[in-house]
């Protein structure tokens, strides 16, 4: 494979020649607001000619989004199966399903569901699994359209309040509200402008993270800086709501405290300029009690799972960078008085979590080639058992040290969820809640893993998903999705909207590029900073695996991804346009030399490095920016379909403003670039299922149209 890399010397040659009109014969695309705007990044002169587009609230913005949605939907609407694709999915989508049941401070067994026919599942309890449930809280009756979602629940260590979080038009910003468990009733207690918290109770009040209330007008676009711990008491104003801790000096950092089951011990992480989090913690029994630092450097990943008595229990990567768990004295929290309890799995697993189940077990699950397997051990860290799963896939456990029940639930790339009891003395498994959805079946479906190589030699994994019939005659049409940053790991999960994609004849693949946490910590940072192509790369010969493979051509190559994802497409259409026919960048990071001048852009500098560190990281950054390296010499691109909303506050809508309005600008051939924007929407978390359904029927519509130009493609029902 090539290196199509472009270097700094070719910077300005993207969107800095022509003018701010566009070069294309198929469709006529609404004038964006553009100006003169250039800036210097060590010398080298950028062109920022689309920024008036910053400004999300300005009227000529507004108009801008207006015209694009218009012409986007106009495009979309006139594709002749869009209204059969709304309806399968609108099918895929109406199934029964459970979350994880956890017994709740008061006792009771609380779970979350949707029978099908509701935008936000539903809060339940009963007083023991297999009781007819009573409704605790329903999210569908906080608005009117299912654009407020709950995000969290958390009960008092009596069991007598719950508070709750919610989002409104999916944004970060987050919302307290505080109910008596037993009658359900709402209490005047109202928190406003939290975010990346949730309600750590402590007596007759809870701490929460909030930073000060935002200019007006800029709520969703403006640096967020002070993430402060506050303390509230139930009855009174957030106005008189005490600061737990602050710290002036670091404006930038994320602070989150939690309690200790036991109630002994306030636990505070601090993050946001690492790739980890420093811990310390507070005894709470000894007023005036000062902070015990536990560890000082944000460039590990540490999770304190509890405190109990006088020691901590830590999920920590230090001196392990597939992580280990480990068993800390308060009174002497040095790294070389840890006592190790799991150790670095000896096979390159990677340990993703540790939960107490009862007084004297342990539940660990490890990613092993980005699936995960489950094992029992005891509070000495000898190994007592696996917990069988049947094929690959992602788990997920609900246990306490208060309690001996455990539930775990299992997906699967063509299996939904299915919730499970475990008897831990027993090591036996039994299925509680099964999910189905109708004339769809698993059985019919193949899920395999590859592992093809990158271009430096570097192998790395790919999941793919296909019909027990498809042949290897090139003809396949491939939905190639990735992400590829921050230490996530694609694992094997469930989505019906895929199903889709499936049963009409194409095959899924997701690829496990570096950036991610597939394989600890090296395999991260080899994808992050002046690495970053490699994660290009991985994805490129993604593509070429499939291709080579015989599964598909250039000409059915469809792809995926969102955030950072969105980045990834992006970039990756600019290094290879000849490999992909359609390409879908979501909610993407779109401009690498100023993403950190927004919200909470600065906390993504320890993946990317910013333009303002070095003239090298600068030139790095422009050098792959998706904005900054389209082509403009006629070069063939694949058809495009952007997507944002109007209350992403984490990547700003203004990223794929920028980028959208420099495609329609370019010349780069006939294919459609569009952009869809949605309304009362955010980055994606807790969007409602009507919305979800609507922006997929666009996606599959755009995606098939563009496949298949001169057919009348039939959606199977």
């Amino acid at each position: 494979m090539r290196n199509t890399f472009i270097y700094a010397s070719l910077f300005a040659m993207s969107i800095s020649s022509g003018s701010c009109s566009h070069k294309q014969p198929r469709l006529d695309y609404p004038e964006a607001p553009c100006d003169s705007t250039t800036y210097e990044a060590f010398g080298t002169t950028v062109d920022d000619r689309f920024r008036p587009l910053e400004n999300d609230t300005a009227e000529a913005t507004l108009r801008w989004v207006e015209a694009e949605n218009a012409l986007t939907q106009d495009y979309l609407s006139r594709i002749s199966f869009r209204k059969d694709i709304h309806k399968r999915l609108d099918t895929l989508n109406r199934y029964e399903r459970h979350g994880l049941p956890w017994k709740g401070e008061d006792g009771k067994y609380y779970f979350s569901a949707n029978d099908g026919s509701k935008n936000q599942a539903v809060i339940y309890r009963v007083d023991k699994p297999g009781d007819e449930p009573e409704v605790f809280l329903d999210p569908n009756l906080l608005s009117d359209d299912g654009t407020v979602a709950l995000t969290g629940l958390f009960q008092s260590h009596d069991g007598k309040y719950t508070a709750y979080t919610i989002s409104r038009s999916g944004s970060d910003w987050t919302e307290i509200y505080v109910m008596d468990t037993a009658s359900r009733e709402l209490l005047p207690d109202h928190i406003e402008w939290a975010k990346f918290t949730g309600a750590s109770w402590l007596g007759d009040g809870f701490y929460y993270s909030a930073y000060p209330a935002p200019e007006a007008g800029k709520e969703f676009s403006n640096a967020n800086e002070g993430h402060n711990v506050y303390y509230h008491r139930l009855g009174t104003p957030q106005c008189d709501d005490t600061i737990a801790f602050e710290d002036p000096a670091n404006p930038l950092h994320f602070h989150q405290a939690g309690v200790s089951d036991d109630q002994s011990a306030l636990i505070l992480s601090i993050g946001g300029q690492g790739i980890g989090d420093a811990v310390m913690i507070k005894d709470m029994h000894r007023p005036g009690s000062k902070w015990v630092t536990i560890e000082p450097s944000q460039e590990y990943y540490n999770d304190v799972v509890d405190v109990i008595g006088d020691n901590a229990y830590m999920l920590t990567s230090v001196d392990a960078p597939r992580n280990r768990f480990v068993k800390i004295d308060l009174a002497q929290p040095a790294r070389d008085k840890w006592v190790e309890i799991i150790p670095q799995d000896a096979d390159g697993g990677v340990l993703t979590s540790v939960q107490f189940a009862g007084k004297d077990r342990l539940i660990a699950v490890f990613d092993r080639d980005a699936s995960n397997h489950a094992y029992v051990y005891d509070l000495d860290g000898k190994l007592i058992r696996e917990i069988e799963f049947p094929t690959y896939g992602t788990a997920s456990f609900s246990s306490s040290r208060s309690s001996d029940d455990v539930f775990y639930a299992f997906s699967s790339f063509v299996y939904p969820s299915a919730i499970f009891t475990y008897n831990v003395a027993e090591g036996t498994s039994e299925l509680y809640k099964a999910t189905e959805i109708k004339g769809f079946n698993p059985d019919d479906y193949i899920t395999e893993q590859v592992f093809y190589t990158s271009a430096d030699g570097t192998t790395v994994p790919m999941f793919t998903v296909r019909h027990k019939d498809t042949v290897k005659d090139g003809n396949n049409p491939v939905y190639l999705y990735g992400y590829g940053g921050f230490n996530v790991t694609l694992n094997p999960t469930f989505s019906p909207n895929r199903l889709l994609w499936l049963e009409n004849g194409g095959i899924y693949a997701q690829a496990n590029l570096r950036g991610g946490g597939e394989y600890g910590e090296k395999w991260h940072l080899d994808g992050t900073k002046q690495q970053k192509l490699n994660v290009f790369n991985d994805f490129i010969a993604a593509a070429e695996y499939m291709i080579s493979e015989g599964w598909t051509k250039p000409e059915l190559l469809t792809i995926e991804g969102g955030s950072n994802g969105g980045l990834l497409v992006g970039a990756t259409v600019n290094l290879r346009p000849d490999l992909f026919k359609v390409a879908i960048p979501r909610v993407g990071v779109m401009d690498m030399m100023r993403y950190h001048l927004f919200t909470i852009g600065w906390n993504w500098a320890s993946d990317y490095g910013t333009a303002d560190d070095s003239p090298e990281m600068a030139s790095y950054l422009l050098g792959y920016s998706p904005l900054h390296n389209i082509s403009n010499d006629g070069t063939p691109y694949p058809a495009i379909l952007v997507t944002t909303a109007d209350h992403d506050d984490r990547v700003v809508p203004a990223h794929s403003f920028k980028y959208a309005a420099a495609l329609q600008a370019a010349d780069t051939g006939d294919a459609p670039k569009l952009i869809r924007i949605d309304s009362k929407a955010g980055h994606g978390a807790g969007k409602p299922v009507s919305k979800v359904i609507d922006e997929y029927t666009d996606i599959y519509s755009f995606i098939y149209h563009n496949l298949y130009p001169q057919e009348e493609f039939k959606i199977k029902n």
